[in-house]
């Protein structure tokens, strides 16, 4: 139902509180990313901490509160686009540390692009093809639960802010314990040689993870588990039987994973994005056509949107700061224009199809990292043929020309989720499109800092801080240049893709409610087992206590406690970092290791325990 009543939206307070949390939860979802590989939409807590401050002042109002989590969740997505791809550029050497400002231009210029590039899309993809946004949609019930005092079985404001206070305070003392004190170790992994043939299995001790499979779901978690399967008990094995391997331990499938198994994913990747471009053609080309028509209707133009006229012209003017970033690297004013147009070409393409994807399965399953891999080997084979073999600089440009279009789409997607919120609310288009811009300058002058913060304290592409998609990112772009690229996995990666299609296809045209998104499968081939297993289980938990519990106050409830754990365990993640950042030492906090009985830690306790706490919390009335 949308809310009629002409409410203001844009204030002085919301600004500034969009602002202070686009930049806290664009360093909270770094973090994460860096750690686990996978990103969450941060819409809906903070929708629920910004209505805990606005209810302070008299005046606040539910489209208030919708333009401060616009902002907010800006910051989130630009995070995954900035922390999947710029890291490359510190792991292959080009930068030695990283640079602040070339990290806020470049993730300025990407975000700002990914909010021109979707505008066209609002009509057809929200108003006419009416696709589901499911967080957009959350988000919305949220806000409007959060500001309807009538309805005595809601959750109170008060109550959600305490549900989010409590679950962050545990998030925060398990990080504490583990990485600040490292009281018990951050995994349990282990491995088995049966007859030459190797077997690793793991899980990450981090209530975070279980709360991104309890976010995304049963469908999307067991997927992601699935296709890390396709890894660890089939591909592994496989590949240890044929070439042999060096020792018995979780590390040694670890290597094998890591230099020819994860390329299955790449694979993959490639194909999926492929297929969601041929899947998007007509929406596409259809959200074109009523921009157009919109503005040459401009008069009585109902759509409210920022005229295509002026996303052109402001197109425009970001053309030359992206021509000057590539011919910084490259020192060729001809290649930095063509590269400048592959950019805006893929960015143009690729942030449709996070749009779409994300109105489809979420934000928080969107294929950022898929169609980003597929622009940087394209771009990687491109300056091959330009550059040849030899040029020193070839893989860092096609990272930045990735890095670019990896945060136009984290913020298609993302910006499409909240105008879907706006427009179930009654929202402007155009203000919101204003506050996205807002939130996206907010995040870019915060995330060079949190990653030399970072980089400082965990060294970005250690075991403990291992950037799943920025590793992968380097390595596609080099191993183009070095010839190093395992072609084979790409092939049986591509041949997975295809058979993961067709299984889609058959399940869609019999309209099983259980899909297989092909780029889900391929995030759980790419990632290490340790980390797609705690993402089964939250996505265990989501539909072990819907069944037993279907009420969406609980639900709500749910969502709330793993947004607290998630939000929690990142901060300080990066508070234990600041003290190392500072004072320089790496040892700066004190460690205390307790004992260890196999697999039974003090750490594993305590996982089990608030795997336990999770549920009863979402399953209890």
């Amino acid at each position: 139902m949308n809310i009629k009543a002409k409410k203001t939206e844009i204030t002085i307070k919301a600004i500034i509180l969009g602002v202070l949390l686009s930049a806290i939860l664009a360093a909270a979802n770094a973090y994460l990313g860096l750690f686990a590989g996978m990103t969450v939409s941060a819409s809906i807590p903070a929708a629920v901490i910004s209505m805990g401050v606005l209810r302070l002042f008299k005046n606040s109002n539910i489209l208030e509160n919708n333009i401060v989590q616009t902002s907010a969740s800006a910051g989130e997505s630009l995070a995954a686009g900035v922390i999947f791809t710029i890291p490359a550029l510190v792991l292959m050497g080009y930068w030695e540390s990283f640079d602040y400002f070339e990290v806020a231009k470049i993730s300025a210029i990407g975000g700002l692009i990914g909010i021109l590039f979707t505008i066209p899309l609002r009509q057809v993809l929200i108003v006419r093809a009416k696709l589901l946004y499911p967080e957009g949609i959350a988000t919305a019930e949220v806000l409007k639960a959060g500001h309807n005092t009538e309805k005595l079985n809601d959750e109170s404001t008060s109550s959600s802010l305490k549900i989010i206070g409590i679950s962050s305070l545990i998030g925060s003392l398990m990080k504490l314990g583990q990485s600040g004190f490292s009281l018990w170790g951050s995994a349990i992994e282990g491995a088995k040689n049966f007859n030459n043939i190797i077997f690793g299995f793991g899980c990450d001790l981090s209530p975070a993870l279980v709360s991104v499979g309890y976010i995304v779901g049963i469908n999307i978690s067991t997927v992601v588990f699935s296709g890390g399967l396709i890894s660890w008990l089939f591909a592994i094995p496989i590949y240890s039987f044929i070439n042999g391997f060096q020792g018995n331990s979780f590390e040694a499938a670890m290597d094998i994973w890591n230099s020819k198994i994860r390329y299955l994913g790449v694979g993959t990747m490639v194909i999926g994005g492929i297929w969601s471009l041929i899947k998007l053609s007509k929406p596409l080309i259809d959200g074109l056509k009523i921009s157009f028509q919109n503005l040459n209707k401009s008069k009585n133009n109902e759509s409210k949107d920022l005229p295509i006229n002026i996303v052109l012209i402001l197109l425009l003017c970001l053309l030359p700061p992206v021509i000057l970033l590539y011919f910084n690297i490259i020192n060729s004013l001809s290649i930095a224009i063509i590269l400048s147009l592959v950019m805006m070409f893929f960015g143009f393409l690729f942030s449709a199809v996070a749009s779409y994807m994300a109105g489809v399965v979420g934000s928080s399953n969107n294929p950022v990292s898929g169609v980003t891999i597929a622009t940087i080997l394209f771009t990687s084979l491109l300056l091959l043929l330009i550059l040849g073999k030899n040029s020193p600089n070839g893989p860092a440009a096609a990272i930045l020309v990735g890095a670019v279009v990896c945060c136009a789409a984290a913020i298609g997607g993302d910006n499409m989720q909240d105008l879907k919120t706006g427009y179930i609310l009654g929202a402007t288009p155009i203000k919101q499109q204003i506050m996205q811009v807002i939130g996206v300058l907010s995040s870019a002058l915060v995330l060079g800092l949190v990653l030399d913060i970072l980089h400082s304290a965990y060294i970005i592409g250690s075991p403990e801080m291992s950037a799943p998609q920025a590793t992968l990112m380097k390595s596609v772009s080099e191993g183009v240049f070095t010839g190093n690229l395992p072609i084979e996995m790409l092939i049986i990666g591509s041949i997975i893709g295809v058979i993961i299609i067709i299984i889609d296809v058959y399940l869609e045209k019999k309209s099983y409610s259980f899909r297989i998104p092909v780029l889900a499968a391929a995030v759980g081939i790419y990632l290490p087992i340790q980390l797609t297993f705690p993402v089964f289980i939250g996505g265990l938990i989501s539909y072990l206590s819907i069944k037993k519990m279907n009420n969406k106050l609980l639900q709500r409830r749910g969502l709330l406690l793993a947004s607290g754990l998630i939000t929690g365990e990142a901060l300080m993640g990066i508070l234990i970092a600041l003290p190392i950042f500072i004072s320089g030492e790496k040892n700066w906090w004190p460690s205390f290791n307790f004992p260890e009985f196999g697999i039974i830690n003090l750490g594993s306790v305590l996982f089990i325990s608030i795997l336990f706490w999770f549920y009863n919390s979402t399953t209890k009335k």
